[in-house]
């Protein structure tokens, strides 16, 4: 079956569908990871947008139930180079065509990717629709330029939880009471789900935190009723000025509790502190991005999935500038300067990536000792 994807700026490619069928529109951003790209297609962070593979070969070792970054992923389209015709791994239990025909999601492939790459890179991320039920490009291009971009918009309301849980074993467990081994944790960490990935929240675990995820929306009050040791802003998708009711909460509880931020819980936390954040061209996204601490001057290889940026001028007097991407300087972490309050761009949990910003949560396990309530 054909998929016809068109540009808002009149770029049309034409290739082979796969996965689900049908007529979507969203964001078009390049991932440049070579693997992981089912913890790619389960990051809640593309809501809205439509996901560029640029490694060729996409699919050659299927699926599998342990891997998922959320419940169900939330992207709106997937675009590859080429479809693998072999699932060959032991931990595979299907392929990535039928994975995407369960969850409807629209794929299309055998179009050129370095092309679109570099189409992007040169006019920026814009609005798309992908299709393989309309045969007419120019129509397809005129909804394109007719559909609601990603700015200003709200899409942490279409990927966060409707109820609190614990997160506890790799597993979520509903209800009033704690998880029977919640005693044995050393810190209590109320974590605000804006879209946040499995592994965050297992990194946590594993830290020694007794992890209680909450709604975006969840008021600062009933955040501090459980007196918590730490509170984390995880990763979402989309525009931080979208949500203004998360950076309000978070703006209370900046002298009462450490928080720890990452992602979209940077970008928020910036807002809380009074700074603000600008639109990237194209946005970061992928396994392969070095950021350079500034105290010690040491780069790491980081993950990265955002299409916003702190804005430097903005930052008060109060925030320090902790690190920088070295491919084009814009802030990847800060912290403040008298409250226990710090964050960062990319992503210390990878998944996929590399692991070399684990130490970030034993920052935060840091600042959480001696506020234990």
């Amino acid at each position: 079956m054909k998929a016809i994807l068109a540009l808002a700026d009149g770029k049309t490619f034409t290739g082979e569908a796969f996965g689900a069928g049908g007529e979507v529109e969203g964001e078009v951003v390049f991932n440049t990871s070579m693997s992981g790209y089912q913890e790619v297609l389960t990051d809640p962070s593309y809501c809205g947008q439509m996901v560029l593979m640029t490694y060729p070969l996409i699919g050659n070792y299927g699926v599998n139930p342990e891997d998922f970054e959320s419940s169900r992923p939330f992207l709106k389209g997937f675009i590859i180079k080429e479809l693998s015709g072999i699932s060959s791994n032991w931990r595979s239990n299907g392929t990535l065509d039928q994975f995407l025909k369960d969850y409807g999601v629209v794929g299309i492939q055998g179009i050129d990717t370095r092309a679109l790459t570099r189409h992007i890179r040169d006019a920026g991320a814009q609005q798309a629709v992908l299709s393989t039920v309309e045969s007419d490009a120019s129509v397809l291009v005129e909804r394109a330029k007719q559909s609601v971009g990603i700015v200003g918009r709200d899409l942490v309301k279409e990927v966060t939880c409707k109820e609190p849980y614990f997160w506890e074993n790799d597993n979520r467990v509903f209800g009033e009471t704690a998880p029977k081994n919640a005693g044995n944790k050393t810190y209590t960490v109320v974590a605000y789900d804006f879209g946040v990935k499995h592994n965050i929240l297992k990194k946590l675990t594993d830290a020694g935190c007794r992890v209680n995820v909450v709604p975006a929306s969840t008021p600062p009050e009933e955040v501090l009723s459980v007196k918590p040791d730490g509170v984390f802003l995880s990763n979402g998708p989309g525009d931080p000025e979208g949500v203004p009711y998360a950076i309000e909460n978070v703006k209370h509880l900046l002298d009462k509790v450490p928080i720890f931020g990452i992602c979209l819980g940077h970008q928020i936390l910036i807002h809380a502190l009074g700074g603000k954040t600008f639109k990237l061209r194209f946005g970061h996204h992928g396994g392969n991005q070095p950021v350079m601490d500034l105290r010690t001057r040491k780069v790491e290889i980081t993950a990265q999935n955002h299409g916003f940026a702190a804005e430097e001028k903005s930052m008060t007097k109060d925030v320090e500038v902790t690190s920088i991407n070295l491919n084009d300087n814009t802030i990847e972490g800060m912290r403040h300067k008298t409250l226990p309050v710090f964050s960062v761009q990319y992503h210390p949990e990878a998944a996929p990536g590399p692991h070399d910003s684990d130490h970030l949560f034993q920052e935060f396990l840091e600042s959480m000792k001696g506020k234990s309530h």
